[in-house]
């Protein structure tokens, strides 16, 4: 448990200094200045106080219990106080002090002793390499920034500049403050999970914003946030998308990024809002924390100009979101209190209808919540400003319509934002919005995002109960069956399956294939070829040679005797010649697939989440395309149905210009087969099936590859 460490009672500055410019000084002033409700305890040798403060030679001096040490000394002195903190009890240590494993080898060794030093010493670190942490609710300050704004969203954040970045943003800008900051770094201890583990069980934290650039347990972080988001919400960027921003994250925190596809589509399932521009991070974290979800994608727009409405509709539409028809009897109503040029439709224009009394925005608004179609409200336009932009005696009827919308979000459980050109003015009207949790933006572009976060975690809250956990349950009956295959690989220090071993391990696992035969004479392989129906292909057995094709070792559509035994013996030759060390096993004999569209189905483990599948168009066409999309293992049936829609290509599976479907049913079936394949055997470190030939009716895998673990 983290609560002794978030929510210490007191501190040890261990390095504390009267150096004015020193982390140690200046961590005792601002806890003394911003009143800390605990106890500060300064740390320093060769002091007998610091700002009237009494000081002590070694954490192990203080009579009184300290809950947290905040360490300020160069990182080579850090291991042995992290043993005078263990003798002393403390519970935790925030680490500031960068030179770890972000510096390469060196680093990782001092940042691994310093670790085994809090475990054999019971103190859980956060950092190091972190610009600190703070608790709003008790004023525990160990960052340094100054006047940061209390509210209900719990920052968690792997650079201390983007951390500042955020908490600027929210005192500037009079958004919601924060409960606590945590400053992640290197994660060499307290993972990202825990820290969601805590933030969910804290009642004063509504949302959850967090900026990644790598995790080091990616697949507990999953599973914590599945736990998590089904309470409150998580708001996610994660930069190290890059080469050069994964170059950048590596040598910034030492935390390695993961795929972007693997991890967009993996937070995704987890109900968490993945963000990819910075400036909509706390805006729609802001949303989240203080709007109810919309849970039917429907949103009505309701504008004094037709412009911003046509913007509006338009960047909605582009995430998916309906602009819904209003019923007849809204429609009724509006006519009622509006002028006879107004449109009524969605988007509602007032078109003047507001000029002399901009009350009438929230007469209309309480008209449009009111229709069953309608799941959330978008204002548009000036509103905030008809007291600066014509009179100064319309604010009041604009401050009347602040409180009444304010209470109306409150009242119908249905989300209003606001876009307005007076967002930055210090309009009263605004403020009361504000003060009712109703975003206001200048920007409509990051309005209709926050609308979009609210769709998708609404949409979320709707179907969790049909993703997967990201829990493996291992299948050990279904295990059994194909163990030798895998036991007799390892038996010959092989890494690899052949060719028919991995097809016998998917047929045990249901999976369809080709019944192959090994030759290891010309003559077999005529033989075996008689007893198939059809052209048959041949292919080079070898545990050295993986890409059969590369190495010419593939001959198809063979049907004579002659084309039989020519191709037997130059695909010996060629194999000897692309590789004449390796162990070559004989020729596979196979039946030729009949046409259909070509799929790849793989898995992987990734750095981050472990196992991973992927899913795309197959054959050549996944190098030129990259038309794939990975999902974190396990997945559920509705998992598999997502996975084909999420590929541009996912319009042919359902036939183009009069062609006939693709069987679908079967390719979601194969990718769950994989899955529990993938559960049975956690030696199996890749798996490529491609190409897998899909038919109208049933799929044919081709070709199949598995490696294992070492």
């Amino acid at each position: 448990m983290l609560d002794k460490v978030l929510n210490a009672r007191s501190v040890a500055i261990i390095g504390a200094s009267k150096n004015v410019t020193k982390r140690g000084f200046q961590a005792i002033k601002i806890l003394q200045e911003e009143k800390y409700e605990g106890e500060i305890y300064p740390v320093n040798p060769r002091e007998e106080s610091i700002l009237g403060l009494p000081c002590y030679k070694s954490v192990t001096d203080i009579d009184q219990e300290v809950d947290l040490a905040l360490i300020t000394t160069p990182a080579r002195t850090i291991p042995p106080i992290i043993e005078e903190c263990g003798k002393k009890n403390i519970a935790g240590a925030v680490i500031v002090a960068g030179g770890f494993r972000e510096l390469g080898e060196e680093g990782t060794l001092l940042e691994d002793q310093m670790v085994e030093a809090a475990q054999r010493s019971g103190v859980r670190l956060i950092g190091p390499n972190t610009s600190g942490m703070i608790n709003m609710k008790t004023n525990m300050n160990l960052v340094g920034i100054k006047n940061a704004p209390k509210g209900g969203i719990a920052l968690i954040c792997q650079s201390g500049n983007m951390a500042l970045t955020l908490i600027t943003e929210a005192m500037i800008r009079k958004h919601e403050g924060f409960t606590y900051y945590i400053g992640v770094g290197n994660e060499a201890d307290i993972k990202f999970h825990e820290y969601l583990e805590f933030f969910r069980n804290d009642p004063e934290t509504k949302s959850i914003l967090m900026y990644v650039e790598g995790m080091s347990q990616g697949r507990e972080f999953l599973q914590q946030a599945y736990n998590t988001t089904k309470i409150k919400p998580i708001v996610l960027l994660k930069s190290g998308r890059s080469i050069s921003g994964k170059r950048s994250a590596g040598s910034h925190t030492g935390s390695l990024a993961g795929m972007s596809e693997v991890a967009n589509a993996a937070y995704a399932r987890a109900g968490i809002v993945v963000i990819e521009n910075s400036d909509e991070l706390f805006p729609v974290a802001q949303t989240l924390s203080s709007l109810p979800p919309i849970k039917n994608k429907r949103v009505a727009i309701l504008a004094d100009g037709g412009g911003h409405a046509t913007i509006g509709a338009d960047l909605l539409s582009d995430y998916g979101i309906s602009l819904p028809e209003l019923n007849e009897k809204t429609k009724a109503k509006l006519q009622e209190i509006l002028p006879p040029a107004a449109s009524v439709v969605n988007p509602v224009d007032v078109a003047g209808g507001t000029d002399s009394n901009p009350a009438i925005f929230a007469d209309c608004a309480d008209i449009i919540l009111k229709d069953h179609n309608v799941g959330g409200l978008l204002i548009v336009g000036l509103f905030g400003g008809y007291g600066i932009r014509f009179t100064e005696s319309l604010a009041i009827p604009e401050e009347d319509a602040a409180h009444r919308l304010g209470k109306m979000v409150q009242k119908k459980n249905k989300p209003i934002l606001v876009h307005s050109l007076y967002s930055s003015y210090d309009s009263h009207p605004i403020e009361l919005l504000r003060h009712y949790n109703i975003p206001v933006h200048d920007s409509l572009d990051v309005t209709c995002k926050c609308i979009s976060s609210l769709c998708q975690y609404g949409d979320y809250l709707t179907s969790y109960q049909a993703k997967t956990n990201f829990v493996f349950n291992w299948h050990a009956k279904a295990r059994k069956r194909g163990d030798s295959i895998i036991r007799q690989a390892k038996a010959e220090g092989r890494k690899v399956l052949l060719e028919h071993e991995a097809k016998m391990l998917l047929r045990i696992h249901g999976m369809s294939t080709s019944v192959d035969k090994v030759a290891t004479t010309e003559d077999q392989a005529l033989e075996m070829a008689k007893e198939i129906e059809g052209p048959v292909v041949l292919k080079i057995i070898s545990p050295d040679i993986l890409h059969k094709s590369d190495a010419g070792g593939v001959k198809v559509n063979l049907k004579s005797e002659s084309q039989i035994r020519i191709a037997y013996n130059e695909i010996l030759l060629n194999a000897k010649n692309y590789k004449p060390e390796a162990d070559i096993r004989g020729v596979l004999v196979s039946s030729m697939a009949n046409g259909g569209l070509e799929v790849i189905v793989g898995t992987k483990i990734d750095d981050q989440f472990g196992p991973v599948i992927m899913y795309g168009l197959g054959g050549i066409m996944v190098e030129i395309m990259k038309d794939v999309t990975f999902w974190v293992l396990p997945i559920s049936p509705t998992s598999a149905k997502k996975m084909l829609q999420d590929t541009r290509s996912s319009v042919i599976l359902d036939g183009v210009r009069g062609q006939k479907s693709y069987d679908k049913k079967s390719l979601k079936r194969l990718l769950l087969l994989c899955s529990e394949l993938i559960e049975s055997y956690p030696e199996i470190e890749e798996m490529d099936l491609n190409p897998v030939i899909l038919h109208h009716e049933g799929l044919d895998i081709v070709d199949a590859r598995i490696i294992l673990k070492d």
